[in-house]
């Protein structure tokens, strides 16, 4: 890698900085009638940031602004997924928040500043430099769940998700000082040299492992560190929740892949029994827990908390297979909890939040459609064949073969048959059961074809999913 200060390397962040400045601005001007105003530009600064990472795909790996920053090709999948994400995020719930009388610019404007602390997570090479975008997207993300303050629930979501954050990030800062006492630096490259060294310090250094381990946990809400998720999920508006579930995770990815693999991959024997057991007691507890939900917002909380243990098993394999399978994980991941809560979205209308499973009673007699898209993507949450959910799964449980890690790919096995029961029962409320409101639903048009736009490519991926895991071993191989 090159290293200078080569700020080409971060021009998607400049971009996205400025651009969000802009559409704070424009939010002041514009009048509420014309609040539309604020969405496009909004959606227009996902675009030229979008427009910027594209053209830095072609740059050689590169640690640029003096070792702080980097650009490779992981960097730039994750960006690429996270600003598309993000853009199907505020088309599903732009009519959401017009109806609930929510529809201001200061959502936008946080969610552009939450994207840009997801970005800087994504390329950051230095210790604080992960830890600054970190907590930039932290405090916009409890400020938009507690956006809605007409709501109980959500100051209470927020207030609990704002003071668990804050002793994890007060973790997460111990950890890194103990490295830093460890290895004389906080440059991620300058940390792997140090911890490989015999002149390191292994109490300091394992320690921070563990205070490391344990933030990075909270904020992926894997067990024992999960109690925010299922009180957020579903205190938080379905479009904070939607917000919160989805993008982040592919930034903790990020943050935990520059840290453990790139930077402390000399103490992988510490932190990979973590790992181990981290990610089974999510898939165990998930699971069984999510089987006692009624409400639908709450089973995908403890659905999240399985999903995660299940993209952790690949650091637990501890090889570049393993990596690149949980990248993949965590992707498709994003796309089916996209599906699964703009469905919620768009079946919710002012005075009612589709968010109780006995809300979905009947859905096919309804609305084919919705039920068809939801039938996917439950399908794929638990993990049928020909669908990206199944073969995300595959890949993590062939990395954990290959890595000699038989007995957890069996317990993998089981948590998913576990899994899929409560998913399947939502199936079942949807075609068997008769529906408490006969009323025919109506969509607006452009967000229903994106959410089959969004359904269809959990079949295309689950068909065809070469491309993706190829390019996802790629990133892994060349970071």
């Amino acid at each position: 890698m090159n290293s200078n200060l080569n700020w080409i390397a971060a021009l998607p962040e400049l971009a996205l900085l400025a651009s969000a400045c802009v559409v704070l601005l424009i939010d002041l001007l514009v009048p509420d009638r014309k609040r539309d105003y604020t969405f496009w530009h909004a959606q227009l600064a996902l675009f030229i940031t979008l427009c910027c990472v594209a053209s830095n795909w072609v740059m050689p790996s590169t640690l640029a602004l003096n070792g702080l920053y980097v650009h490779d090709t992981m960097s730039s999948v994750l960006k690429i997924a996270i600003l598309l994400g993000t853009s199907a995020i505020f088309a599903y719930s732009r009519a959401h928040l017009v109806s609930r009388d929510i529809f201001t610019g200061e959502f936008y404007v946080l969610a552009l500043f939450a994207v840009l602390g997801m970005m800087v997570m994504v390329s950051g090479a230095n210790l604080l430099v992960l830890y600054v975008g970190l907590e930039l997207q932290a405090l916009c993300l409890y400020a938009i769940v507690a956006m809605n303050r007409d709501s109980a629930q959500s100051s209470e979501a927020a207030m609990k998700y704002f003071i668990l954050g804050a002793l994890a990030s007060g973790l997460l800062l111990y950890g890194f000082s103990m490295i830093y006492g460890a290895t004389g630096s906080l440059d991620i490259a300058a940390v792997y040299k140090a911890a490989n060294s015999a002149s390191v310090n292994k109490t300091f250094l394992v320690l921070g492992v563990v205070f490391t381990v344990s933030a990075v946990a909270f904020k992926l809400g894997a067990v024992p560190y999960h109690m925010w998720v299922p009180d957020v999920y579903q205190g938080a508006s379905t479009p904070a929740t939607l917000l919160v579930a989805s993008v982040p995770k592919l930034a903790a990815f990020a943050f935990t892949l520059r840290i453990l693999v790139q930077g402390l991959q000399s103490t992988v024997n510490d932190w990979q029994m973590m790992i181990v057991l981290i990610a089974g007691l999510s898939m165990v507890v998930g699971n069984l827990t999510a089987i006692m939900q009624t409400n639908f917002k709450r089973m995908l909380a403890y659905s999240a908390i399985a999903n995660m243990g299940f993209m952790l098993l690949g650091f637990a394999a501890g090889s570049v297979e393993g990596y690149a399978s949980s990248m993949f994980y965590v992707i498709a991941y994003m796309v089916m909890t996209l599906a699964s809560f703009g469905a919620i979205l768009l079946l919710s209308r002012a005075g009612f939040e589709a968010e109780q499973l006995n809300d979905l009673k009947g859905l096919n007699r309804r609305h084919p459609g919705f039920a068809a898209i939801l039938l996917i993507t439950l399908f794929s949450l638990s993990g049928i064949p020909s669908t990206v959910g199944f073969i995300s799964k595959f890949v993590v449980i062939e990395a954990l073969i290959t890595s000699k890690l038989v007995w957890l790919a069996v317990l993998a096995v089981l948590a998913s048959l576990v899994g899929a029961y409560y998913y399947l029962r939502a199936v079942k409320l949807i075609y068997f059961d008769a529906p408490d409101d006969a009323t025919a639903i109506q969509p607006e048009r452009g967000p229903y074809l994106l959410l089959c736009a969004n359904a269809l490519l959990i079949i295309v991926w689950g068909v065809f999913p070469q491309w993706l895991i190829s390019l996802c071993t790629k990133a892994m191989s060349l970071s």
